[in-house]
């Protein structure tokens, strides 16, 4: 019995930060630990499921201020830096956690890892990862779509109508030079909206938006499907509400896996 679709959607979204008068900048280690983290494994996955022959389908939104990071020449010079690092000191815990059957196993895993995400990187994505990215939306698996040019919270913008223009303007302009095609769709920046973004979404061609739960719920006249159906708008852009209990379980750290107690905690280190 058919019941309907289950539409995936991974939202990518760093802070511009790149400090070259500096030679290390604490802030800096956000991208390079989310490259580590997040963007090669996902790139390693897509691809792993392409060649296992799955035919999957998922979209992520890619920022203008993380793309403009990952072909910053200066950064990635400086994650290869930083991977070396993490290789150089997962070397050490291995010498160090000999004989320990409790934490070598884990170190030897920290070691592969590290050692295939800087494979990858070197290697097969030639420290290109936006053409990574765009060589998986080509496959058609997976959508790339944008968000605002510099993530700004569009509703607070509402006074300057000229602002919130030229955000969608410059990242479809930015989507373009980058993915060689314009975007079908925007992720608002903290999924923020206000009545009346859909109209300058509309005039960059753009045809669907996601926004937070309450921007659908209570929404004029009440959806009757709530969140679990799109909507369209008055302009003709058709906006899409997240899912609240599956939000809370990737990103809440109190009811979600992030403050479960057998969740690593990525701000721990060996000290």
């Amino acid at each position: 019995m058919h019941k309907g679709y289950l539409c995936i959607v991974l939202h990518a979204h760093l802070p511009y930060i790149r400090h070259p008068e500096h030679d290390y900048f604490l802030e800096e280690n956000w991208l390079y630990e989310a490259i580590t983290e997040t963007y090669i494994p996902l790139l390693d996955m897509f691809e792993r499921l392409i060649n296992d022959g799955i035919d999957f389908r998922i979209t992520l939104s890619l920022s203008p201020t993380l793309i403009e990071m990952f072909n910053d020449d200066l950064l990635m010079a400086r994650y290869k830096r930083y991977i070396e690092r993490l290789i150089e000191l997962s070397e050490k815990e291995l010498y160090r956690t000999k004989g320990d059957i409790h934490f070598k196993p884990i170190v030897k895993m920290y070691h592969q890892r590290f050692k295939r995400i800087q494979y990858l990187f070197e290697s097969a994505y030639v420290k290109d990862l936006t053409s990574a990215f765009r060589a998986l939306q080509d496959t058609g698996n997976v959508e790339i779509i944008t968000s605002a040019a510099t993530h700004a919270f569009l509703p607070n913008l509402s006074m300057y109508p000229q602002a919130i223009r030229a955000q969608c303007k410059i990242a479809v302009s930015h989507y373009w030079n980058h993915f060689h095609t314009y975007p079908k769709g925007i992720w608002l920046p903290e999924c923020g909206y206000m009545p009346g973004i859909e109209k300058y979404i509309q005039e960059e061609g753009i045809k669907f938006f996601f926004l937070d739960t309450h921007g659908i719920l209570y929404g004029t006249p009440s959806p009757s499907y709530g969140v679990y159906a799109p909507v369209e708008c008055p302009a003709g852009v058709i906006a899409f509400g997240r899912d609240v209990e599956t939000s809370k379980q990737v990103w809440s750290s109190i009811e979600g896996y992030p403050g479960d107690f057998d969740y690593r905690d990525f701000y721990r280190d060996i000290g």
